[in-house]
């Protein structure tokens, strides 16, 4: 699929993340709420008794609450390869775009913490001359990460040389 071009309507051609992202983020939640739960239970078991201890059911209320939002931010970040731009769109209610014109690219990152390495997952960091304009598409496959660096630097290269 060429996403450098526009579709039939003249709308650029929108590429979401891979559900990868989504699945890490919901297993560290589901860790980090267990984990909450059993503090939690046993704290205040200890310290006031079992029926306090119940307060540990909030844990996995957010859990709930948290499985949902993370659903809806992971299908909210979107990007698309324009012509002369990289469009970066996320948020569900703060929607931000952001343009990052081809040749005001300084550097392009390909970077993968241990997490993401142990789950196939890279994230693309773009810097540009002005840092309110830094950019990052979490998420993506390290072959697409790959890809993408390599293509935005090289228009990023053509676009300061001014060809």
């Amino acid at each position: 699929m060429d996403t450098g071009t526009k579709g039939e309507t003249g709308r650029p051609e929108w590429v979401g993340l891979p559900e990868g992202l989504r699945g890490v983020r919901r297993l560290l939640l589901v860790i980090w709420m267990a984990v909450l739960t059993v503090a939690t239970g046993v704290s205040l078991g200890l310290a006031f008794g079992p029926g306090w201890a119940a307060l540990a059911a909030f844990w996995p209320a957010v859990l709930v609450w948290g499985w949902v939002l993370i659903g809806r931010n992971w299908r909210s970040w979107r990007y698309a390869e324009r012509a002369d731009d990289l469009l970066i769109s996320r948020g569900v209610l703060w929607r931000e775009e952001t343009v990052v014109p081809y040749g005001r690219m300084q550097l392009v990152e390909v970077t993968s913490g241990p997490l993401e390495r142990r789950f196939g997952l890279a994230s693309v960091q773009l810097h540009t001359a002005a840092a309110a304009t830094d950019a990052k598409i979490p998420g993506l496959a390290p072959a697409e990460a790959e890809r993408l660096r390599d293509r935005l630097t090289a228009l990023g290269e053509a676009r300061s040389a001014g060809l």
